[in-house]
């Protein structure tokens, strides 16, 4: 029986209609985020154990050392997957579960918990889409260098094999790495995720070796029979703090560093200019690995981005190092905010569809939004979780990809972050994405009304 929801979320909406045939919908999540269980059945310690475990680090002093306890409550959430008829899933593996090294010995235990998550998905008519890294790196491999070091993205091939050989019968979608931009403006340049570096522009070789590491488990994934491999990169439309050159510049170079930097080599094999001698080689031939051709281009969309030079009167937003860069990112006005602070632009997935498109042309495959969601903490009433916010921001920018596939963009599935409340990185607890609501101290999920508002869509659709 479908649960009771309130007056508001039953309202009518236009159908989606411009979306393609077959398009999927589909709902997002990461390992450390969800799946805790972090010292169970042989699972090794990741960046993020560590990073977690400095005072300081999270604000609210959490880890996702329980999280929402999907390692032990999997199929509890299956079942929510298929009670909101969901084409597909995306997860991830978390590397130091089936390599507690980072490499060598295979963790049976580990791999055997990913095999019949997959089995439960295949069984509730749910596709998985596996990605293979999200961010928690084996500390081992960190100890010896991470990903500054070119052997990290040569044991990320190995460990690509290991499990594109024991899923790939079974997985039909795969992706290499999620939001290599991330991993090193934030992990490496500034430190505010883990691994907790600070080495600002020093920090352009863990971007060369995580679109290495993406190549060469391309690679590993078809030798192992996969039969689509794609990427999941964070993108966001840029735009001046003001019309002055100096603002336009201090965008431009954004742009280049968060989206052409990691797009441009997978797509054209090639870096923007000047950045490839800013490398370490062999590039030439590393480049012709990163840009094996893609089955799909996913895109991770939240926000657009506003940009300045230092100095700027504009007010200042997220955690950028002072004096320390050439650009300082700045509040965009006149828009509805997430929990998160960030700006609500449902236009802003449209135009970097349409950016995308117009950069890339024909070398860009069919798209895949990989993530997309918003974060706002509603609270937990007698009759429900109302997010009619959440609601207007899925409908929103699910109503721009119908326009962006109407100007001509290939775009074939939205799955939205996140199917679950879960740990928000160096947020902790204190942001929530989900469709499901999760009570920390008892587990307990709730669908919230969007939950409720998503299977209808898709339902819909079908």
């Amino acid at each position: 029986m479908e649960r009771p929801s309130r007056s508001s979320v039953e309202r009518s909406t236009p159908p989606l209609t411009g979306l393609p045939a077959g398009f999927r919908f589909g709902a997002s999540t990461a390992s450390y985020q969800i799946e805790g269980g972090v010292m169970a059945d042989g699972r090794g310690p990741s960046v993020w154990d560590t990073f977690c475990a400095e005072p300081g680090r999270v604000r609210d002093g959490s880890s996702g050392a329980e999280a929402c306890d999907h390692y032990h409550r999997w199929a509890e959430d299956v079942a929510l997957m298929r009670g909101l008829g969901l084409d597909g899933y995306r997860f991830s593996i978390a590397w130091p579960r089936v390599l507690p090294a980072g490499s060598g010995e295979v963790n049976a235990a580990g791999l055997a918990f990913y095999d019949r998550l997959v089995d439960a998905l295949l069984e509730a008519g749910v596709a998985p889409m596996a990605t293979l890294f999200h961010w928690d790196l084996p500390q081992p491999l960190e100890d010896g260098g991470g990903w500054l070091s070119r052997a990290t993205a040569e044991r990320f091939a190995e460990y690509a094999a290991v499990v594109g050989e024991a899923l790939g019968d079974r997985v039909a979608r795969w992706v290499t790495v999620n939001e290599p931009n991330v991993v090193t403006m934030l992990g490496y340049a500034t430190g505010v995720h883990a691994p907790g570096r600070t080495l600002m522009f020093d920090a352009l070789p863990a971007a060369h070796h995580l679109l290495l590491g993406h190549g060469l488990a391309v690679q590993a994934l078809r030798a192992a029979g996969a039969k689509a491999v794609g990427c999941a990169n964070n993108h966001t439309p840029v735009v001046a703090g003001t019309d002055s050159q100096a603002d336009r510049d201090a965008a431009d170079l954004y742009d280049t560093l968060w989206n052409r930097l990691f797009a441009e080599p997978m797509l054209l094999g090639s870096y923007p200019a000047g950045f490839g001698d800013l490398m370490p080689g062999p590039v030439a031939d590393d480049l012709a690995t990163i840009a094996a051709p893609l089955d799909f281009y996913g895109v991770n969309y939240y926000n657009p981005t506003r940009v300045a030079a230092p100095g700027t009167d504009l007010t200042p937003i997220g955690q950028t190092p002072s004096g320390d860069l050439p650009f300082v990112l700045v509040e965009l006005d006149g828009y509805d905010r997430t929990g998160f602070g960030w700006a609500v632009v449902p236009d802003g997935l449209r135009d970097m569809l349409l950016q995308l498109r117009e950069r890339y042309g024909d070398r860009l495959p069919s798209v895949t939004i990989t993530e997309s969601g918003c974060a706002y903490d509603d609270p937990v009433e007698a009759d429900g979780i109302h997010d009619d916010r959440r609601i207007a921001y899925l409908d929103g920018h699910l109503r721009a990809v119908e326009e962006a596939v109407s100007a001509g963009v290939d775009v074939d599935g939205y799955y939205t972050w996140s199917l679950l409340d879960n740990f928000e990185w160096a947020e902790g607890y204190t942001q929530r994405f989900g469709l499901v609501h999760v009570d920390y101290a008892t587990q307990r999920r709730t669908p919230k009304d969007s939950y409720d508002w998503y299977a209808r869509v898709i339902r819909a659709r079908r």
